[in-house]
This record gives C-alpha cells, sequence and structure tokens, in this order.
C-alpha cells in the first residue's frame, strides 16, 4: 500500500514580492511607492522654505507676490500713460466721492495716519520684544520704515493729480493706505494671527475711506494694496528662513 506523500513547505515566490514593490526604490515595503516609513513623527516633519507650503505660520509664496509685483507693475503704468484702466479709475472715483457723509469718510481715513496706526505696531513690537520675539519686532519695523521710502518715490515719479485737487500732485499711490497695510497687518502678525481678518477690515475701511472721500483715486489704494503686500511678504519671509537654516544646520551630523 503506498504511503500519502507528506505536503511540502510553501515555496517563497519571487515574482509575489516584485508585485508588492513595485516603484519602490528597493525598499521592499508592500504598497510603497517611495519607501518612507508609514507614519512620519511629528516632529520630524520639516517647514517648507519661506514662501511654500509648509512654512508656519504661512507667509504669502512666490506666485502670489509675483502677481502682486505685476498688478503693481500694470497699473503704474496705466496711470503714466493715462491709459483706458486710469480713465476708467477716474470715471469711477467721480461717482463714488461724497457719496457718504464727510464726517465718516473722514473718520475712516485716518485710521491710515501715523499718529493712529504707528501706535498700534509699536504696543505690538513692545509685546513681541516681551515674548522674546526681537527679530519679528526688527523685522515689523523695518517693514514700517521701508513705506515711505518705497512711496515718497513712486509718488514723485507718476505726480497723479489728486481727485478734488487736480493743480497738485503725487497722489500716486496712496501712503495712507500702505502705512495701514503694515501697521495693521504686522501688529497682528506679532501679537496673533487671529487678529488678521481685523487688520484687513481696518485697511480697507481706510482705503474706502481715502476714495469716498476723494483724498485718492481708486488705483491708488489699489497700488498701495499690492506694495504693502509685497512689504509684509519679504518681511514676513526673512526671519523664518534664517530660523530654517539654523535649524538644518543644528540637525547635521557632525564626525
Amino acid at each position: 500500500m503506498r504511503e500519502t506523500p507528506r505536503a511540502e513547505p510553501p515555496q517563497p515566490r519571487p515574482h509575489r514580492a516584485e508585485a508588492h514593490t513595485a516603484g519602490a526604490s528597493c525598499s521592499g515595503t508592500p504598497h510603497r511607492s517611495d519607501g518612507r516609513p508609514p507614519h512620519t513623527p511629528r516632529g520630524a516633519r520639516q517647514p517648507g522654505p519661506p514662501g511654500r507650503p509648509g512654512t508656519t505660520p504661512p507667509v504669502p509664496g512666490r506666485p502670489a507676490l509675483f502677481s502682486a509685483l505685476v498688478a503693481l507693475a500694470v497699473v503704474t503704468w496705466q496711470v503714466l500713460v493715462h491709459g483706458p484702466l486710469a480713465r476708467l479709475d477716474e470715471r469711477v472715483s467721480r461717482s463714488l466721492v461724497d457719496t457718504v457723509p464727510r464726517w465718516l469718510s473722514e473718520l475712516a481715513s485716518d485710521l491710515g495716519n501715523l499718529t493712529v496706526a504707528l501706535p498700534v505696531l509699536a504696543a505690538a513690537m513692545a509685546y513681541a520684544v516681551f515674548r522674546g520675539r526681537r527679530r519679528q519686532a526688527l523685522s515689523a519695523g523695518l517693514a514700517m520704515a521701508s513705506v515711505p521710502l518705497l512711496v515718497v518715490p513712486l509718488k514723485e515719479w507718476t505726480a497723479r493729480p489728486g481727485p478734488l485737487e487736480p493743480w497738485a500732485h503725487g497722489y500716486y499711490p496712496s501712503g495712507h493706505t500702505a502705512t495701514a497695510m503694515v501697521a495693521y497687518f504686522g501688529a497682528a502678525w506679532l501679537v496673533s494671527r487671529r487678529l488678521v481678518p481685523v487688520a484687513a477690515v481696518l485697511t480697507a475701511v481706510t482705503g474706502t475711506g481715502l476714495v469716498l472721500r476723494g483724498f485718492h483715486w481708486p488705483l491708488d489704494v489699489v497700488a498701495s494694496g499690492c506694495l504693502g503686500f509685497l512689504i509684509l511678504g519679504i518681511s514676513s519671509a526673512s526671519p523664518r528662513s534664517g530660523r530654517s537654516r539654523r535649524r538644518s544646520s543644528s540637525r547635521t551630523p557632525t564626525g
């Protein structure tokens, strides 16, 4: 009587292993195409470079800053050549001036005065220094100092007359709008990111008041918004790039 053959142990099948590791870089990890461990510890995650996703807190990215620069250049060109955009801007402005009581539009435009905006930023800088964030406070102060250095030459170069004072020149861009934007957003950046919507509202109210009162054309305010965006984006990215470099150097093994 013939004996029943014993069952042979299962043999490894190379083609099955290859199917699981297809696309992996010699990692041997099933269903992983990049060879990374299945769970990345939070502490090991590196922030992205400034202006790109991954930066904490987020700052304007390079495409956004480039778009703001292009918009500022196009608006400035239209103002210089008195193009169709500038002519439309003048028609819109004439239809908006004095559509609200003057005391209200003047109150809104006063939010861009240095006597109002600068103390807000100074208080936020003092708070940041108290919390040990001296570099961020210095960056916000330099951003505010750069406003007149950029606005004044643009005013002299464009020499745009005002809506209510055509004999006067130097209305483009709006210094009040740029001052309000850099001061209020800078203060929010130093104190709490939850205050960013408040900074946006204060800046928008300032620009709207300037247009409704006839102190500036709408494009003056738009150009200052682009300029303020560029200033804030560059100033908020600089301290974080330095800190990212220090972190990467501290993690580099020595031997």
